[in-house]
């Protein structure tokens, strides 16, 4: 019985020396040239992997945060101000001479994998998957022990199989003709850019003919690959900026399209909309943070309303009298645009302001290796959505809508009828108005918010009306989705600049041979 203790309190005490940062390896990684000390990294990355060492894995967290101090031969981790023997973990006292350990970039690079091939041991799942992705087209071969213990330990297959990707990228250096066919053939499965970089520079240095012959059909494939998430993407930025403007030109299709009032200012209601969300989320921070991620919910009506009654200020005070003059309706709004561009300026200042996406907006869903899905432009997607099914319900089976479309197609008979066709324009240029403001609410989670927002969609929201066919809904849609997408595509091919004018240029092409848009109206309205 006796023995058997002995040998158990033995075993304990190996183990846990085993375990234990040493302080050859914490002076190894610290002092010396850069080659030794990554050498040092290297052997100490394999060994905290392999037992599982918190210590080395703090202090090697601790030197790519400059927080390793050295003085008189001896090494001190300084945290919140005070220093820390990294073997022990006892506070020390930190010399007055002491000074910082210097990590150049190949050593800061080194230090960077070598946390992230750390972290492929993380019982965190997520951990280990951001861990993987950092390690795609890491080609040094002194990490293939440290990636086959990962890949022996793991247990999802999705991330085995990502595992099994990076291994094979190793194994492209091995000396070993075989491996590196066998590294060929698994890399032809790969969806990573950094998988095409890694192929590229191995064929440069490539000699035998075989290996070369099977690296070739490997980087055809994963360039392939490529190509269809960068087509899927296309796509799916031609969605993401066709739904923009579908809320930009939906509350524009209230005002233009049904009204018939060329309203310049409509960029600016979107704007109101902006701010009016900033100024909410500003609330949540100093009264309600702990609500915080929840502000965009409270943010939605308060936008809608603030464009609404701007908008209806606008009406009642300008714009009813110009009702049947387009010309000096265009004129009047693109000066209420600057009017209302000025006092945001003197209100909020002329600087850009930042609004925060919530936490549940943050971040994205991987599809491919170059193919991610962000949270926040899916979210508004399906807002944008939403606000279009909801203005058709209104339009389409409410009393409002029934009276807007009455008084659109023929005001005397609606007046006759006992419609108060004032209160109904009314209505109806506040409910445009507070769509604009729904769709500031929306641009703030994608982009800047300053007092220059609404002049980047004005002119696409007035083409989206006009191509889709005026006061029509669907057409709206039809030409949102189709100029986001036919935009995204050309700027691949052309860029920015010349793809916003061949857009132009087919538009008028279009308008030309067929004026009335997409969709025409029909019915005794068309004739007026």
């Amino acid at each position: 019985m006796l023995i058997r203790c002995l040998l158990l309190i033995a075993t304990i005490f190996i183990a846990a020396s085993a375990h234990a940062l040493s302080l050859e390896e914490v002076k190894g990684m610290t002092l010396g040239e850069t080659e030794s000390r990554v050498e040092a990294l290297t052997k100490a990355a394999a060994n905290a992997s392999d037992k599982a060492d918190e210590k080395t894995i703090a202090f090697i967290q601790a030197l790519a945060d400059d927080a390793v101090k050295t003085a008189g031969g001896k090494v001190f981790v300084v945290k919140d101000g005070k220093a820390f023997d990294p073997v022990t973990g006892a506070e020390q006292t930190l010399p007055a001479d002491a000074e910082d350990v210097i990590n150049p970039n190949l050593m800061r690079s080194e230090l960077d994998t070598a946390l992230a091939a750390l972290k492929l041991f993380s019982k965190d799942e997520k951990v280990r998957r951001d861990a993987i992705k950092t390690l795609g087209g890491e080609s040094d071969e002194s990490r293939l022990p440290l990636i086959e213990k990962a890949y022996a330990a793991e247990t999802v297959p999705q991330l085995k199989s990502q595992l099994a990707l990076v291994r094979a990228a190793i194994l492209l250096g091995s000396s070993d003709k075989g491996k590196r066919l066998e590294a060929a053939a698994l890399l032809a499965a790969s969806h990573n850019p950094n998988t095409k970089t890694v192929l590229i520079e191995r064929l440069g240095t490539e000699t035998d003919a075989e290996v070369k012959i099977a690296l070739q059909a490997s980087l055809h494939k994963v360039e392939a690959s490529l190509a269809w998430g960068d087509r899927l993407g296309a796509v799916f930025s031609g969605i993401s900026l066709g739904s923009i403007l579908l809320l930009v030109a939906l509350g524009l299709a209230i005002t233009y399209g049904l009204m018939g009032v060329i309203n310049m200012a409509h960029g600016e209601l979107m704007m109101i909309g902006a701010y009016a969300t900033y100024v909410v989320q500003g609330l949540f921070q100093s009264y309600l943070p702990g609500a915080f991620d929840w502000y965009l919910l409270a943010a939605v009506p308060v936008a809608f309303m603030a464009s609404a009654l701007m908008g209806a200020v606008l009406e009642r005070g300008v714009i009813r009298f110009l009702y049947g003059r387009p010309l000096e309706t265009l004129l009047a709004t693109w000066g209420i645009s600057l009017m209302l561009q000025q006092l945001v300026r003197s209100v909020f200042g002329a600087q850009n302001v930042g609004v925060e996406n919530p936490v549940w907006m943050s971040g994205g869903v991987q599809v491919l290796g170059n193919l991610s899905l962000p949270y926040n432009r899916l979210v508004i997607i399906v807002f944008a959505v939403a606000v279009l099914l909801g203005m058709a319900w209104l339009i389409g089976k409410t009393r409002l809508g029934l009276f807007v479309r009455g008084v659109t197609q023929n005001r005397p008979i609606a007046s006759c009828m006992g419609v108060n066709t004032a209160r109904v324009d009314t209505y109806a240029f506040a409910l445009g108005s507070g769509i604009a403001g729904l769709a500031g609410c929306a641009l703030s989670q994608v982009g800047n918010v300053g007092p220059d927002l609404g002049q980047g969609y004005i002119v696409d929201s007035f083409m989206v009306v006009v191509l889709g066919g005026v006061g029509q809904l669907a057409g709206t849609v039809y030409a949102a989705l189709g100029l986001g997408i036919l935009n995204k595509f050309l700027e691949g091919w052309t860029g920015a600049v010349l793809a916003k004018i061949a857009v132009l240029v087919l538009i008028i092409i279009f308008i030309q041979k067929r004026p009335q848009g997409i969709f025409a109206m029909k019915g005794r309205s068309a004739e007026i």
